[in-house]
């Protein structure tokens, strides 16, 4: 069964609590703290296998979440991590956050991987927060939850050339002769209802082609069975437009065809008006070829459109055909590559330029939501996640760990008031300009602990 389409709920492990506990042990005086870390939480992994072509492994189950990391213990042993999730998709696959339309990633790779929904961090133990005036912490960090979310898997087929056209203009004959793929053939409307890819070789190249299910007008807004493929064309660099030289059923003008469908395409997406096309008029062994053949024709010379004469029945033409889309597919692949490079040396750059201009405080952001301040950024909100807020101990390092974080300063500067709410990962906070002041030791402390931080974000 063919899926191109599937809507999934993905959770990373929660990551496990850090122990607060004392070493305890005969003519050990003062033992120390020696709490061990909790292990993090597994992650949710989308990965391009290429041996499924199809997203039917996700038509019933929508819901996956990988294994949380363990607790830690005394005598400072760690948790272990929790396992990741490895999810297979074909590749082709596109991914995008289900809420927001966001796109986190494309497959387009054997083997490539997207982390879909990353798992927690562990809680550190209470060894961690020794400082030379706290030499007993009791308190140790939770661990943090998984990330957890719905994403849309979108596979769009990975082909170098498509053929599109009106129903039953023969692109099934074509793929068929021009490859190894053996898609239905009849001889009536809507045969193809699902996309076939097969390969063609010419000499020593190849290339892919893809076969998708005929389109008629209004497609794009839903029409007939072509609407649900269109999203297959947008990955071909090459559209191979197949026209009916026999008239077909209703005995069609190819040249109003052609129009109904180019006008379909640029409906769809406007950016495939401008790819590359190649008209192929098919069936030319037909009774009245030769007359729809010379007007097609003398319409693609007036548009600047390459044409070819072929007949899938008989092969007629078929080599000339096959040679010229091996050569457009060998120039549009080149062009592409080059393309993908500027892109990444792009990206990079814009990537450098952020973290040069962007320091610690830039995390933090404030915004005024009804009477309260709510407060955001990923490690601020990590933080709070972490505490544990039945120790006392444990709250007042928080305290002092937001103002060192530059919290304070951004909700004066946001215009809080002493007295306001402010709220911080879904906790509830009485705002007050001038609690927690922080000692020297701390201070160092939590300077350490930003950089720790900034290291792991590179």
């Amino acid at each position: 069964m063919f899926i191109d389409e599937a809507t999934i709920h993905v959770k990373g492990g929660d990551g496990g609590a850090g122990c607060m506990s004392f070493r305890r042990e005969a003519h050990v005086p003062k033992g120390g703290p020696d709490g061990g870390d909790g292990g993090a939480g597994g992650n949710v992994i989308l990965y391009a296998d290429p041996r499924i072509s199809s997203l039917v492994d996700y038509r019933f189950k929508h819901h996956f979440k990988a294994a949380r990391g363990t607790h830690g213990k005394g005598s400072k042993l760690d948790g272990a991590r929790g396992d990741d999730l490895r999810l297979r998709v074909p590749i082709g696959t596109l991914v995008r956050d289900a809420d927001t339309g966001e796109e986190l990633g494309d497959l387009v790779f054997a083997g490539q991987e997207l982390t879909a929904a990353e798992g927690g961090y562990g809680g550190r133990g209470n060894p961690h927060f020794v400082t030379a005036t706290r030499r007993a912490p009791a308190f140790a960090e939770l661990g943090e939850p998984g990330q957890e979310r719905s994403v849309t898997l979108e596979l769009k087929l990975l082909a170098d050339a498509a053929l599109i056209g009106m129903p039953s203009v023969g692109k099934s004959s074509l793929i068929a002769r021009m490859s190894a793929a053996r898609p239905k053939i009849a001889d009536y409307p809507f045969t193809t209802i699902v996309p076939n890819l097969g390969v063609v070789k010419v000499g020593e190249d190849s290339f892919v082609l893809a076969d998708v299910p005929g389109l008629i007008e209004g497609a794009s807004d839903g029409k007939g069975l072509g609407h649900a493929f269109l999203r297959h064309i947008e990955r071909s660099a090459l559209l191979l437009h197949v026209v009916d030289l026999s008239g077909g059923y209703e005995d069609r003008d190819p040249i109003h065809d052609y129009e109904i469908v180019s006008c379909e395409i640029a409906q769809h997406a406007t950016e495939l008006a401008e790819r590359p096309v190649i008209v192929v008029g098919n069936k030319s062994d037909a009774e009245g070829a030769p007359a729809r053949s010379a007007q097609m024709q003398a319409y693609c010379a007036t548009h600047h459109l390459p044409y070819f004469e072929v007949s899938a029945a008989t092969g007629a033409g078929l080599d000339s055909f096959m040679r010229a889309v091996a050569t457009a597919v060998i120039e549009q692949r080149a062009q592409t590559a080059a393309a993908a490079r500027d892109a990444e040396e792009a990206r990079t750059e814009v990537t450098y330029l952020y973290r040069s201009r962007h320091g610690r405080d830039a995390q933090v952001q404030v915004e005024r939501e009804d009477a309260a301040y709510v407060v955001t950024g990923r490690n601020v909100e990590r933080w709070v996640i972490q505490t544990e807020w039945d120790n006392e101990e444990a709250v007042v390092f928080l305290q002092r760990r937001l103002k060192r974080a530059g919290v304070e300063d951004a909700l004066i500067a946001a215009g809080a008031r002493e007295g306001d709410e402010v709220r911080i990962a879904g906790r509830v906070f009485e705002f007050d300009g001038g609690s927690a002041e922080l000692d020297a030791d701390d201070a160092r402390e939590l300077d350490r602990l930003a950089k720790r931080f900034e290291e792991s974000e590179r």
